[in-house]
């Protein structure tokens, strides 16, 4: 039997690429969509990264009804990432062999989040699959979120420098590396009695309990999306910075967001989730408002590093309590409905975030995700008490 440590390290690798490869784009995405045709900025932008999330909405939860009823994890996982790099690869190629239209473009996106999603939705319901602590695995999962996104950033800023195609031919390329890592990992996924949606919906109803993490999923990554787009903006046009100058401005909130995870994750097994989830939401919800009233550039930075700290003391709490709550045959299912409350948040705050951010200005923006984020830590408080969770994990 493989050790444990060996394959969560690898799962934590899978997680990584995914999620730099995602993230690469996001630095030089406003000269990545005018080179890919569109003849706007902002609003292009925002649709470009929007229809990738709808992508992860309406498809992370079929992967994972898929994957528990057939009682396997790998094959689905190498098939979403081989269905991403295509797609991401494809766009590369066809748009400098053929003038494609934006429409195509986002239809071709759409089917690269359907593959995306399988690969990383997946890969987290494997370390939920493994012993050791849930609180610890799901830090292995955050640290590679955020290492993921902390060195996306950087990178896809200055490939994008190169080239503004040059992070989608990177990122087709990470796609493929998934397929011999994740080949390397035993598939632990529980013998399944085939659930069928019906099934699922009523095993998720007699869990009421899995709609707190999901609330929290939802709002704390609403505040990611607004980042990825409205921060991007935000420092390009309020500091005049260029997409390499932007990506290290977000690395200052991705990095300490990747490196603490892991230890405030096993610090969660300890003393619970609720000083984790509530507590630190309620923190990184001040210091994204802040970060919108931020009067120079190094209190920026100061803030964006708060706001990572934050954030990586709720990230793996959050996700370490629908490992708590939901049943193990049930976990790919449960962890699907989390990425899908996630991706609902990120899509909304992709949208919500840019339309805010160009009517009222960025600091309404970041004001109202802020103050979002505080506002489900205070009306989460009863829910805790009424579903008796948050408390130490329990032995595993």
């Amino acid at each position: 039997m493989q050790p444990v440590p060996r394959d969560r390290t690898i799962l934590a690798g899978v997680i990584f690429v995914t999620l730099l490869g995602q993230v690469v784009l996001y630095p030089g995405v406003a000269d990545l969509v005018a080179t890919l045709g569109a003849t706007t900025e902002l609003d292009a932008s925002m649709w470009f990264l929007a229809v990738e999330f709808a992508a992860f909405i309406a498809f992370a939860g079929v992967w994972g009804l898929v994957s528990d009823r057939s009682g396997r994890r790998v094959p689905f996982i190498a098939l979403g990432a081989v269905l991403a790099a295509v797609c991401l690869l494809g766009l590369v190629v066809a748009s400098q062999a053929t003038d494609l239209s934006f429409a195509t473009v986002l239809a071709i996106r759409l089917i690269q989040g359907i593959g995306g999603i399988g690969a990383f939705s997946l890969a987290i319901t494997m370390l939920m699959d493994l012993e050791g602590g849930h609180g610890r695995n799901m830090g292995a999962a955050g640290i590679a979120i955020g290492s993921g996104t902390a060195l996306g950033a950087p990178v896809g800023g200055a490939l994008s420098s190169v080239h503004p195609l040059a992070p989608l031919a990177f990122a087709g390329g990470l796609y493929l590396c998934i397929v011999p890592l994740v080949a390397l990992v035993r598939d632990r996924a529980p013998q399944s009695d085939r659930p069928t949606i019906r099934r699922v919906t009523r095993d998720l109803r007699a869990h009421p309990a899995l709609a707190v993490p999901f609330a929290f999923g939802f709002v704390d990554r609403l505040t990611a999306g607004t980042f990825s787009l409205v921060g991007v903006f935000f420092f390009r046009e309020i500091f005049d910075l260029g997409p390499s100058q932007v990506g290290l401005m977000l690395m200052l909130f991705f990095a300490p967001f990747a490196l603490l995870q892991y230890p405030l994750g096993m610090i969660s097994d300890r003393i619970g989730r609720f000083v984790p989830v509530v507590i630190g939401s309620l923190c990184y919800g001040v210091a994204v408002m802040a970060v919108g009233q931020s009067p120079t550039l190094f209190v920026a930075g100061g803030l964006l590093v708060l706001v990572g700290v934050f954030g990586a003391l709720v990230a793996p709490a959050t996700m370490a309590l629908v490992t708590d709550i939901s049943p193990a045959q049930r976990r790919a299912t449960a962890m699907a409905g989390f990425n899908v409350a996630g991706s609902l948040g990120f899509l909304t705050g992709i949208i919500a975030g840019g339309l805010l951010a160009d009517a009222y200005g960025f600091a309404v923006a970041f004001a109202v995700v802020g103050g979002l984020e505080i506002l489900i830590a205070v009306t989460a408080l009863p829910a805790f008490r009424r579903f008796e969770i948050g408390g130490p994990a329990p032995a595993t």
